[in-house]
């Protein structure tokens, strides 16, 4: 018997040559270039109108294909690739996406915001998924301190990367397009099932033995590893550069420690995220006692999600 599950959520990111390839045009064999907003448009159609969608384009992706253990994730960091993560809807968790764009007019952003996008007053609230764009735009850097800042708290992972754009971004409340602006888009996970950890790996994380290091520091935080996804946000300096042409070492270095845990993820202009472990009883264990340091370049920023037991 056939079991279908429909998304609620979907969350697809593609790298910037699979959006603006060429394809043949209808009547001539004419190459043609595709525009990002339709092949948006048709992705979209094959989905639930009701469901949430977001999409964003990259430089070059992190994928486990088809999401199975028993294929190794890769770091795709040229020619054209993409993944989908499709949401069901999963008891106890709430899975939502949120859009704030920079007001040409207003220098301060309105933090009310925050609590219409669930962001506040929201004790359910475990992990926020931040995607910046269009950061080379004027006071793009300075907005999205403004955003994340007010997020920084005890009890909440963030994690993310700059992407070159946002395709889509459908829910009940926005249907906004980007435009010239610039912004940060976002999926939030709230639900007291949920927990998550995530480690930073800085510049000086250069080869294999330092890149197992990392990854023994996430395993450290006993997450459960079934119903449990991977991302990984790294740097486009990083990779095979980085790695002196040695490539997919940190998905490999992350495949060792957890064999059994999906990873995605993509190469981006500037990455979210520090060292954050969140204990049983939803404590942050901080590796340090100042304020932690959330927007960085030429790093990686692993996370753990685990969504709660599947019954």
């Amino acid at each position: 018997q056939k079991v279908q599950v429909l998304p609620q959520t979907v969350l697809y990111i593609a790298d910037a040559e699979t959006f603006s390839g060429h394809e043949e045009g209808h009547e001539q064999k004419k190459a043609r270039k595709r525009n990002s907003k339709e092949t948006a448009v048709a992705l979209e159609k094959l989905l639930p109108k009701r469901c949430q969608v977001l999409g964003l384009v990259t430089p070059g992706v992190v994928v486990t294909p088809m999401g199975s253990s028993s294929n190794q994730p890769q770091e795709i960091e040229e020619g054209e690739a993409g993944f989908a993560l499709l949401f069901p809807k999963i008891d106890g968790v709430k899975i939502h996406t949120f859009h704030f764009s920079k007001d040409l007019k207003n220098r301060v952003f309105d933090e009310s915001k925050f609590a219409e996008a669930g962001l506040k007053n929201n004790p359910d609230l475990r992990v926020v998924l931040l995607f910046g764009y269009n950061s080379w735009k004027s006071g793009a850097t300075r907005f999205l301190h403004q955003i994340v800042n007010p997020l920084n708290e005890k009890s909440i992972i963030l994690a993310g990367g700059q992407v070159e754009s946002f395709t889509s971004l459908t829910s009940e409340n926005n249907n906004a397009q980007p435009g010239d602006a610039c912004g940060v888009v976002g999926l939030a996970f709230s639900g007291p099932q949920i927990q998550s950890a995530t480690v930073l790996l800085d510049q000086d994380v250069a080869d294999e033995r330092t890149a197992e290091a990392a990854m023994q520091r996430l395993k450290a935080a006993n997450i459960p590893e079934h119903n449990t996804i991977g991302f990984m946000f790294a740097c486009v300096g990083r990779g095979y550069r980085h790695y002196k042409t040695k490539r997919n070492m940190e998905a490999d270095a992350f495949r060792k420690f957890f064999p059994n845990v999906p990873l995605f993820g993509f190469f981006g202009h500037g990455e979210i995220g520090c060292d954050r472990i969140v204990t049983g009883n939803f404590v942050l264990r901080e590796c340090n006692d100042i304020k932690d340091d959330l927007l960085h370049g030429y790093t990686t920023v692993m996370t753990l999600i685990h969504l709660g037991s599947t019954k």
